[in-house]
């Protein structure tokens, strides 16, 4: 019996159409942890208060709640197809399924996201055109205005002129099944409009951001949550010989600071924030597809692992 292995190449075949790919590629990683967010918790604790009559839209406040998890080792491999084509008339369209197992952790979040069923698992299937493009996957979208809010099913994007716009419909029902998103460029200046609606109303934001020159950039936003007061923030960046600098305040008293340098392949991050919370990161690229990263931060959280890209 003939074994093939095949790894990050295209197959090519027609077959009633101008053309066809299929990608794979693969991923893994490995490390140790201690002490990260257990991210099952939270979600239970959430599902919890949101089913107690009376506290529609107060949902938010078991995060509170967050456990955290003991020492241990992670580790995890998926593969990924992604397929490709286009059909005679012009239209492309794509389609993706995963296969991932092993434990997994979200470094970005210092959470425990725990074990992958190791099954495999279709992702998204998407048409583009002089129509725009229409994608279709099952759950699988996140809301445009807060991807902590119930995740579509479908959306569709397209550009009118300069204006890009996106709405998305999750079939289920939910209270904030819809979201849309608008966005348009000029000149240097950005303007972002989300939105979403709920059970309590509409929650919306509004983003315009100014380019002062090529290192430093200034955004403005307001965000309405609907049934909340509206918060308005104000966030400065600037980029300089790979030091990174970010600073936000918004009028409920809150703000962050975040910091970062790169160099070469390795880069370090640090934020600190009002409650005197922080996190710092490191990771270093090794050549291969393979890189190092590591991270601490206040709750005594930490992972050190490498990842793999095939």
């Amino acid at each position: 019996m003939k074994k093939l292995l095949i790894a990050s190449t295209a197959l090519v075949a027609t077959a009633g159409m101008a053309s066809a790919d299929i990608t794979i590629t693969g991923h893994a990683a490995a490390g140790i942890y201690s002490g990260l967010g257990n991210a099952d918790a939270v979600k239970t604790a959430v599902a919890e208060v949101a089913a107690v009559p009376g506290n529609a839209g107060t949902a938010a406040v078991a995060v509170s709640a967050e456990t955290f998890s003991g020492d241990g080792i992670y580790s995890n491999a998926g593969v990924d197809f992604t397929m490709t084509g286009a059909t005679d008339n012009g239209i492309s369209f794509s389609a993706a399924v995963n296969i991932d197992a092993g434990t997994e952790v979200d470094t970005g979040d210092f959470e425990l996201d725990g074990a992958d069923g190791g099954t495999a698992g279709l992702g998204a299937v998407s048409m583009t055109g002089t129509f725009g493009t229409l994608t279709f996957d099952d759950a699988g979208i996140d809301n445009l205005y807060n991807d902590a809010y119930t995740a579509a099913d479908v959306s569709y994007s397209t550009t009118v002129g300069a204006v890009s716009l996106t709405v998305a419909h999750d079939t289920s029902g939910a209270a904030d099944a819809n979201s849309m998103s608008a966005g348009y460029t000029a000149s240097g200046m950005g303007f972002t409009l989300l939105a979403s609606d709920g059970s309590a109303g509409t929650s919306a934001s509004v983003a315009v951001s100014y380019a002062l020159n090529d290192t430093v950039s200034v955004t403005g936003k307001t965000d309405q949550v609907a049934g909340a007061e509206s918060v308005q923030t104000i966030t400065a960046s600037t980029t300089l010989n790979g030091v990174s600098v970010a600073l936000s305040s918004a009028n409920n008293s809150t703000w962050d600071v975040d910091l970062g340098y790169t160099a070469g392949g390795f880069a370090l991050t640090y934020g600190v924030d009002e409650t005197d919370g922080w996190t710092a990161t490191a990771s270093s690229a090794l050549g291969g597809g393979a890189t190092f990263a590591a991270g601490v931060d206040s709750n005594d959280s930490m992972y050190a692992g490498v990842s793999f890209a095939f």
